[in-house]
C-alpha cells in the first residue's frame, strides 16, 4: 500500500515537472496570490535541494513556527518583484548565513492547509561561500537521500523528495510513515 502511495506521489509531482509556468520567466510569481485555490491565501515558496558528498541538507523548523519541528529543504516566501532564484539566495543568505546559486528548476507542487494553498519550487543549488549555520531552524543535518524517509518532513517538502530522489522511499513501520 504505501508503496502505491509513494508511486502515486512521485507520478503527481513528476506531472509538475511539465513546467506549468517557467521560474526563470517570472517578474512576479506573487502575482498569483490570491488566483488559485479556495479562496484562501495561496504563497509561492521555494525550496534549495542541496547536496555535498553524496548527502543533502534538511532543516528543521523551530518551535513557534507554523510548521515547527517539520523538517524541510531550506528556503522561503518570494516576495513582491523578486524571481524565485533571487529568493532563494537571500533567503539562504538570512536563514543559514550561505551565498547560494540556485540552479537546475526541479520540480513544484502544490498543497493547501487551513486555508492557505502553498506552491513550492524546488531548486537545485549549489553552496558558494560560508558555512551552513541555523539562524531560523533549531537544527540542520546532512543526510544521506535513503534516509529522508526517517525525518518528519513538511508535507510538500516530503513530496519534493518523493520527487527528486524516488530512491528515499519510507519502509513501512518507519516513524512518520505517509499515510
Amino acid at each position: 500500500m504505501l508503496g502505491l502511495l509513494w508511486a502515486h506521489l512521485i507520478r503527481t509531482d513528476r506531472q509538475c515537472l511539465s513546467r506549468r509556468w517557467q521560474p526563470d520567466n517570472i517578474e512576479d510569481v506573487n502575482d498569483r496570490t490570491k488566483a488559485e485555490g479556495s479562496g484562501g491565501l495561496a504563497i509561492n515558496v521555494t525550496a534549495a535541494i542541496i547536496e555535498r558528498g553524496g548527502k543533502v541538507l534538511i532543516a528543521r523548523r523551530k518551535k513557534g513556527d507554523r510548521f515547527e519541528g517539520k523538517w524541510e529543504f531550506p528556503g522561503g516566501k518570494i516576495e513582491a518583484g523578486e524571481s524565485p532564484k533571487e529568493c532563494l539566495r537571500r533567503e539562504l543568505r538570512e536563514e543559514l548565513g550561505v551565498e547560494v546559486e540556485a540552479g537546475e528548476f526541479l520540480c513544484s507542487v502544490s498543497f493547501e492547509t487551513s486555508g492557505l494553498s502553498i506552491e513550492l519550487m524546488a531548486f537545485r543549488t549549489s553552496l558558494l561561500a560560508g558555512e551552513v549555520r541555523c539562524h531560523d531552524h533549531d537544527e540542520i543535518r546532512w543526510i544521506e537521500p535513503e534516509q529522508l524517509g526517517d525525518f518528519d518532513l513538511a508535507e510538500p517538502d516530503r513530496r519534493v523528495a518523493a520527487t527528486v530522489f524516488p530512491s528515499g522511499r519510507r519502509d513501512e513501520g518507519t516513524r512518520g510513515c505517509v499515510s
